[in-house]
């Protein structure tokens, strides 16, 4: 029988078990925040290989994006950070596994080169290479991304060449990602609408995780199509909704603990 607890109104690192809990993850997967029944909620990308952080104004999204990606350059992993707002991830300008990309000429190229990285390593996955084992995994840290697909398409409308494909190739690279990243070790950390023109509706049913936060009813509607309601907005920030398998779990987000890792 599950035990329901109330949240805390703040959750820090030092409370009783929670780096007890942190430290007890595999390498593939990050803490999200703590449930109701005081247990840790992780997504772990080797089955879930990518995450879509969906928000309301002021619902903690780039905080989210900030942790996971803290934890999982912990555990070895390197980052493409792409940061529209050109100040939200300056936290990782000067780490030396983080790639940072702020303007869209940038995060085009970034992700044109993503294209190119996905070949490689799909290519040692193909010829069942062991040295796969050793890349390490390349989290795609892609905030405001909704805003930046539409930016990247009117920046590619001006400079493509006759006989070019008229699809950015930014945006394809980025769904072929999606797609294929998770054999790659690739992981796409998307900060974006549930629904939108920016990708491909396919491509964004391969985000199998979903953290919800201040979210209207609609969108709860499409990603959590389970008994109930949409739960009532909480006053309390960092209170997040976490969507896995048509089912959804609340917990108290780990973006609020301001938890610190050494790199």
């Amino acid at each position: 029988m599950t035990t329901t607890t109330v949240l805390p109104k703040v959750l820090r690192l030092t409370d009783p078990g929670l780096r007890e809990q942190l430290q007890a993850l595999p390498a593939s997967a990050a803490l999200i925040g703590v449930g109701t029944d005081g247990t840790a909620i992780a997504v772990d990308v080797d089955n879930a290989p990518h995450i879509l952080v969906c928000t309301g104004a002021g619902g903690g999204s780039t905080t989210i994006l900030r942790t996971l990606t803290a934890q999982f350059l912990h555990q070895g992993a390197h980052a493409l950070v792409l940061d529209t707002p050109r100040i939200s991830h300056l936290w990782a300008t000067e780490l030396p596994t983080v790639t940072h990309r702020g303007n869209v000429a940038g995060i085009h190229d970034a992700l044109v080169g993503l294209a190119t990285e996905l070949k490689r390593r799909t290519d040692l996955a193909d010829h069942h290479d062991e040295r796969l084992d050793d890349v390490p995994r390349l989290m795609v840290v892609f905030d405001r991304a909704d805003d930046t697909l539409r930016h990247l398409a009117r920046y590619w409308e001006t400079f493509r060449q006759e006989g070019e494909p008229k699809k950015s190739p930014a945006i394809t690279a980025l769904e072929d990602v999606l797609y294929e990243g998770r054999q790659a070790r690739i992981h796409v950390l998307y900060n974006g609408r549930a629904s939108g023109s920016g990708l491909t509706a396919s491509a964004r049913e391969q985000f199998a995780t979903v953290i919800l936060a201040r979210v209207g009813t609609h969108t709860w509607q499409r990603l959590a199509p389970i008994a109930g309601p949409a739960p009532k907005n909480s006053a309390h920030p960092g209170r997040v909704h976490v969507v896995r398998d048509g089912t959804a779990q609340q917990c108290w987000s780990a973006g609020e603990c301001q938890l610190h890792f050494v790199i």
